[in-house]
């Protein structure tokens, strides 16, 4: 079985904007902001339907960080 660094808190990433070089925010797994409902459902089985071709074959965990001061989002690709 496979984790994410990052969710599990083993780790943490620090990403600067490409916009304004500030330092972005984790806010999360990408999939929890589908639904209201898709942050307890099963990972894996989201990871299948998440638009990204390889993130549960190439065991990855797709993470949203944004600038709070420009406002860019970005989608972070973490290998579990």
């Amino acid at each position: 079985m496979n984790i994410c660094p990052i969710c599990n808190g083993l780790q943490e990433l620090k990403i600067a904007c490409d916009k304004c070089k500030s330092k972005m925010n984790d806010c999360g797994r990408i999939m929890d902001y589908y639904d209201d409902y898709s942050a307890y459902m099963e990972i894996d089985q989201l990871k299948l339907e998440d638009g990204y071709p390889d993130t549960n074959a190439q065991h990855k965990c797709p993470h949203l960080y944004s600038c709070m001061k420009c406002n860019q989002d970005q989608i972070v690709f973490i290998t579990e």
